[in-house]
């Protein structure tokens, strides 16, 4: 038996409701699998796109007074409510056609973080839909917000993205999973606050990678497996001498982030959480790959794993 936390990518969860829904009642499968197997399963999501479109249905606010100015930390969570019910709904729906019962609860979390973290002054975070060069163009002049080419999508909107320093609510998820539940936490990287007492929020999204590496850290997980759109990280990307990379250790990972390999809000960070974990735990795994190759790339097949030897 192992102790698995599973990170969800917001951009593989797809781009509404009804597509999110499709998306996880097909992925829901594996982890029905892991868990009749015997595997304890705590599961986190991004939000990059989801949050952003809760933030953009509130942008009318700057100038319609009957629509509230919603900031960045309660659109995180927000989106914490609808994807962890959404995969609630999935998993409970395939385990109940099982036989199976499990408690699933997703949770509210916040995350600290420091109020004078570089990333305050130099935005990275994609969130949002996708835009064409012209149209981001036009909202930079309208809105004085970033926009950034997103590898090679489109533009996407940019923000804030600190280090997770601290989970607010780790007991409470270490009390649920060792009590027998399936914990959905750490959603969006988890509402990003200043402080744990008197906790004010910050205007930022939490790379969800790093906050489920830190999770897992804490949960003294077996694997950490990062769920994405794309079946393998890459170096030379978007190139002809485009390589997908297999078994890797610590040092290679570094030596490849080191020479920037890896694109910043998208693999980089990955990466960064995978090293992360393992560092320093010869027995720990973390994989990378796609939303629908969780099982094989489990077992190496069309996936990216980092090792520390």
């Amino acid at each position: 038996m192992s102790r698995i936390v599973i990170a969800f990518g917001g951009n593989a969860l797809g781009n509404n409701p009804k597509e999110q829904q499709a998306l996880i009642k097909k992925s829901v499968k594996d982890l029905v699998t892991l868990i009749k197997n015997g595997d304890e399963i705590v599961i986190s999501h991004g939000n990059g796109p989801q949050v952003g479109i809760i933030n953009l249905a509130f942008e009318d606010s700057y100038e319609n007074k009957d629509i509230p100015y919603m900031p960045f930390p309660e659109c995180t969570a927000m989106s914490q409510g609808y994807i962890g019910y959404h995969l609630q709904k999935g998993l409970r729906d395939l385990l109940e056609d099982e036989g199976l019962e499990k408690r699933i609860v997703t949770l509210v979390t916040q995350v600290v973080v420091d109020k004078n973290d570089p990333s305050f002054k130099n935005p990275s975070k994609p969130v949002g839909p996708f835009y064409s060069e012209k149209t981001a163009k036009q909202l930079m002049e309208q809105t004085g917000e970033t926009y950034v080419e997103d590898a090679g999508r489109g533009y996407r909107k940019v923000v804030a993205s600190p280090k997770p320093l601290k989970i607010v609510e780790i007991d409470t998820i270490k009390n649920l999973v060792s009590s027998g539940h399936i914990v959905i936490a750490c959603g969006g990287g988890g509402i990003p606050i200043f402080k744990q007492n008197e906790a004010k929020g910050a205007n930022a999204v939490i790379d969800k990678d790093l906050a489920s590496s830190l999770m897992a850290e804490n949960l003294d997980a077996d694997i950490l497996v990062i769920l994405t759109n794309i079946s393998q990280a890459e170096i030379h990307y978007g190139t002809p001498e485009a390589q997908k990379l297999g078994k890797i250790s610590v040092a290679e990972a570094k030596k490849y982030l080191e020479q920037g390999e890896f694109l910043k809000g998208s693999m980089a960070p990955k990466i960064e959480a995978a090293i992360s974990f393992v560092e320093g735990h010869p027995k720990r795994r973390a994989i990378i790959t796609e939303l629908k190759n969780l099982l094989p790339g489990l077992e190496g097949i069309n996936s990216t794993e980092i090792y520390f030897e």
